[in-house]
């Protein structure tokens, strides 16, 4: 039976630290996107007990890691189409008008924007604090008429 809506648990730049408030929150995901900076394999089988994962390589995952972990992906839920890139600076300009959500990471800077008509989706990141900025995911949920948008700051 085809769902007529998902909810999707966004986490970034954990770096090998899986919070228990992250997963508290993860929990009840439809799915989990991780937008690179894994940090180690193992993370990712934490994450999988709450929910089936789409994962990429972050900067520091460049080194032997398993090639099921792309540089970037594309995937479809409920005829919208997302992209997943670790670093926005790297995405090619002029792509962005054959998606409805790009999924990024790297700077660690939560964001929620919408721009002609895309969302543009940082959750910052998960794992240790650096400098000011806050701990952080986000929560998407796709229905088939609507795309909406949070970012949960973690208390840690």
């Amino acid at each position: 039976m085809k769902k007529n809506a998902y909810e999707i648990g966004v986490i970034s730049d954990t770096h090998g630290l899986l919070r228990p408030e992250a997963e508290k929150y993860l929990e009840g995901s439809d799915i989990i996107i991780h937008a690179g900076d894994i940090g180690t394999i193992e993370l990712i089988s934490k994450l999988k007990r709450i929910a089936p994962i789409y994962a990429i390589r972050g900067n520091v995952d460049k080194e032997n890691w398993p090639d099921e972990f792309p540089e970037t992906m594309e995937l479809e839920i409920l005829d919208k189409r997302i992209f997943i890139i670790h670093n926005i600076n790297e995405f090619n300009i002029g792509n962005e008008k054959n998606y409805d959500i790009i999924i990024s990471g790297h700077s660690h800077k939560p964001l929620i924007k919408k721009m002609n008509d895309i969302l543009y989706l940082n959750p910052g990141s998960a794992g240790k604090k650096r400098f000011s900025l806050p701990v952080s995911i986000a929560h998407v949920k796709i229905s088939e008429d609507k795309i909406s948008a949070e970012l949960i700051e973690l208390n840690v």
